[in-house]
């Protein structure tokens, strides 16, 4: 068990669901946001900061020997929006884990959208080249660069996992390959922190899905099963929606809208 666990972004869907998710992994939990966290319990601290702030990253940092990150801009935005939380923010906290006096091992939330414009004809495994499709996927590629350079420089071992689409169900008719259910991303998180020598692996964030574009086998050594399959929910997408046409994003790009949106400007 951790000591001290620290969760970023923890009023966002994913802090959420992992506040209550991963209690059992840890005697203490700190929750960190810019703000919206509230009401702490027992075992839960509670530290409002700004990504942005390098001084108050290496204080929230301190003491953890676990960070779950899952803080910053999780969609496309303006670059100086990405640039501030995802850029600076991650640089802020990996030498906050360098300096600390306690090594924490992380998770890091990367993105599907690292890799968006692959096709969907086409499997990935952890060597496949990343093709961003947006300033958010650019960011995400800098995230798992760092990563690795802190790792290799500094022995900080991080989990990039290229979260999919973690929702209660999937939303639509692409969410069928790339859905990640809420107990097999808690499994998944638990084995990072259980298993003996993490390294700095790419792990693709997506349940047991029977139409996945995904391949983990590099990272078997984790013990992660995924249990659950998007499958089950297709009928009823289907009875909610048309899959999209064939020259739809949605249905040609791994990342689907995402690489038809253009630059967001101020």
């Amino acid at each position: 068990m951790l000591k001290k666990l620290l969760i970023t972004g923890a009023s966002g869907n994913l802090g959420v669901m992992c506040r209550t998710g991963l209690k059992p992994l840890a005697e203490t939990i700190r929750l960190s946001d810019r703000d919206g966290v509230t009401d702490a319990a027992s075992h839960e601290e509670i530290v409002h900061c700004d990504l942005a702030d390098k001084d108050a990253v290496e204080a929230l940092v301190e003491g953890c020997d676990g960070i779950v990150h899952l803080g910053g801009q999780s969609v496309e935005a303006p670059w100086d929006t990405v640039r501030s939380s995802n850029i600076d923010g991650v640089f802020n906290l990996y030498e906050a884990a360098r300096k600390s006096s306690v090594t924490p091992r992380i998770v890091f939330a990367s993105s599907n959208h690292a890799i968006g414009f692959h096709p969907q004809t086409e499997r990935l495994d952890a060597k496949s080249l990343t093709r961003p499709d947006g300033l958010y996927g650019v960011s995400k590629v800098f995230g798992e660069a760092m990563a690795s350079m802190y790792h290799d420089k500094f022995g900080i071992e991080t989990a990039c996992i290229r979260i999919g689409s973690c929702f209660p169900e999937p939303k639509n008719h692409r969410m069928l390959a790339t859905w990640m259910s809420d107990r097999d991303f808690f499994a998944l998180i638990e084995r990072i922190f259980l298993v003996p020598s993490l390294g700095c692996p790419i792990i693709y964030g997506a349940s047991a899905n029977s139409g996945s574009w995904w391949d983990n086998r590099e990272v078997a050594y984790l013990g992660w099963q995924p249990q659950d399959n998007a499958e089950a929910f297709r009928a009823k997408l289907d009875a909610q929606m048309d899959p999209p046409g064939k020259d739809d994003p949605n249905a040609v790009y791994q990342g689907g809208a995402f690489c038809a949106d253009g630059i967001h400007e101020e």
